[in-house]
């Protein structure tokens, strides 16, 4: 996997869909085959860990997605047959304990996890836990597989979301699986300006400067190339041969 990455010139490698935590020590053996030659790990995953295992995990890992399903115990309890409390523990442990980038994505069911009364806790904690600059991302679900009885989620479910969590001075705010731009782009906390364009897969306006806004300087948290890359929505098989 780390040769074909190396091959195909990729910066990374994304261990998904299915979480790495269940495979966790071969990720990790990858996650350490990549890095010797430069190309980054990256977890996706529901953060669903013990105390004692996080540590051992995340010493192999760059960066990572962490789906938070919800902010009450009866979605992770009736959809996920889990708990809330530990996958809040990773979140405070990745922001607190580590120098792994993190972001946080929530998948918006409607009637599930999509009222604002729980979005609002939900970006009360979040502002109090993690800080404002941890990107946190509300994607639109679509009925499929084993849940068909649920309908498409709004756009504008996810636009109402975006804004409570902003105005509790979130700043890095995204909405996902929707063709929306000005929700799927950074803009400038310090000035208001757009930062980077984002439609769908494909990158428009480039306006950082060494992790700084080229209208007013203001640092902007995260790893980013010095130019926009131009791959967009193409897909290319990998032989792993």
């Amino acid at each position: 996997i780390a040769a074909a990455a190396k091959k195909l010139c990729c910066r990374s490698v994304a261990f998904t869909y299915n979480d790495p935590v269940i495979f966790a020590e071969y990720a990790m053996d990858v996650a350490d085959a990549c890095r010797e030659i430069g190309v980054a790990p990256v977890a996706v995953t529901a953060g669903y860990m013990t105390d004692d295992s996080r540590p051992e995990f995340y010493q192999h890992m760059d960066a990572a997605n962490v789906d938070l399903k919800g902010f009450t115990e009866e979605v992770y309890h009736k959809l996920c047959f889990g708990e809330l409390a530990p996958v809040l523990d990773t979140l405070k442990y990745l922001r607190h304990e580590t120098d792994v980038w993190f972001e946080v994505t929530t998948l918006l069911i409607p009637g599930e996890n999509d009222s604002p009364a729980e979005i609002d806790k939900a970006s009360d904690w979040f502002a109090a836990n993690l800080g404002p600059d941890v990107p946190w991302h509300f994607t639109a679900f679509h009925p499929d597989y084993k849940m068909l009885d649920k309908p498409h989620t709004p756009p504008a479910t996810l636009t109402l979301a975006r804004d409570i969590a902003r105005k509790k001075g979130l700043r890095y705010v995204y909405t996902g699986n929707v063709h929306d731009k000005n929700g799927g782009s950074t803009w400038c906390p310090g000035c208001g300006r757009l930062l980077i364009e984002r439609d769908w897969h494909v990158l428009g306006e480039w306006n950082l400067k060494e992790n700084r806004c080229v209208y007013c300087g203001f640092e902007i948290p995260g790893h980013f190339a010095n130019k926009p890359g131009t791959w967009g929505a193409r897909r290319m098989p990998v032989s792993l041969n």
